[in-house]
């Protein structure tokens, strides 16, 4: 005989905590893209950089040159 289940207090809570997951995994994508926006100019300078260089200690100053004209215009 199968089990009929009635919609009620746990189904509820179910579909709270997925509306909070949700909510939380939004959040996360959304501050994710923040971060990657934030730093892909410094990236792709730093990238310009150590291809006309080859050198990864004038890239890393290039990328921190940059991230730091970021954060002084914000």
């Amino acid at each position: 005989m199968p089990i009929i289940t009635v919609p009620g207090l746990p189904g509820l809570y179910d579909l709270l905590l997925l509306l909070l997951l949700v909510v939380v995994g939004l959040v996360i994508i959304i501050v994710l893209a923040k971060v990657l926006l934030f730093i892909l100019p410094g990236a792709i300078i730093a990238f310009v950089v150590w291809l006309l260089t080859g050198s990864l200690l004038w890239a890393g100053i290039a990328f921190l040159i940059v991230s730091f004209i970021s954060i002084a215009k914000r």
